[in-house]
């Protein structure tokens, strides 16, 4: 039995590893994982944390988001969101965005893990998941990202926080707005 062989008696379908988790398992943990993934049992999904999939019927299944962010972070403080969220508030917005962000305490930048890219935004504070309040503000936090008509939008929010609770909304626009956002909202209110 090779050693490659013997580090793959170790993993579990499913799962993402980090190359330190394997170090438990083998003395020369690179040259066993290249042999892994020329097999095509690991996938590299960035630089040192790769995937061992589970199969179904339509083949190799991809990793799972949150799980693939919590190794690349090294942390489970985190939140996936998306500009799509905003397509769901009633307010107009109908463009489809292909890229996740994820807010998170230690990086920035934009990133591609296995074949999904991700936008990471270092912020100080956000929830643990998002509500509408949250997409409300993260929406005009975000505005000029947007490709949409801006002060349509700007305008079709100011009515639609109105149906929202007044109390909630305030505390979510102190805590996650951005001054802009909170100058922007605060004669809405």
């Amino acid at each position: 039995m090779t050693k490659a062989a013997t580090l793959k008696k170790h993993l579990r379908r499913g799962k993402i590893y980090r190359r330190s988790d394997l170090e438990q398992w083998s003395k020369s943990v690179d040259r066993e994982v290249a042999e892994l993934v020329k097999e095509g049992v690991l996938q590299k999904v960035a630089t040192g944390i790769y995937h061992y999939p589970k199969k179904n019927a339509f083949g190799k299944e991809p990793p799972q988001e949150d799980e693939l962010i919590q190794k690349f972070l090294k942390s489970n403080k985190f939140l996936i969101t998306s500009y799509n969220y905003f397509n769901g508030l009633g307010i107009g917005t109908t463009q489809l965005y292909n890229q996740k962000i994820v807010y998170n305490h230690a990086r920035s930048g934009e990133y591609k893990l296995g074949t999904k890219r991700f936008i990471f935004k270092k912020k100080n504070t956000f929830p643990d998941k998002p509500t509408k309040e949250f997409i409300f503000v993260d929406l005009v936090n975000n505005i000029n990202n947007l490709a949409e008509d801006q002060p349509k939008i700007l305008e079709n929010v100011y009515q639609q926080i109105q149906n929202l609770d007044s109390k909630s909304f305030k505390e979510v626009l102190q805590q996650y707005g951005t001054s802009k956002t909170r100058r922007l909202l605060a004669h809405a209110l």
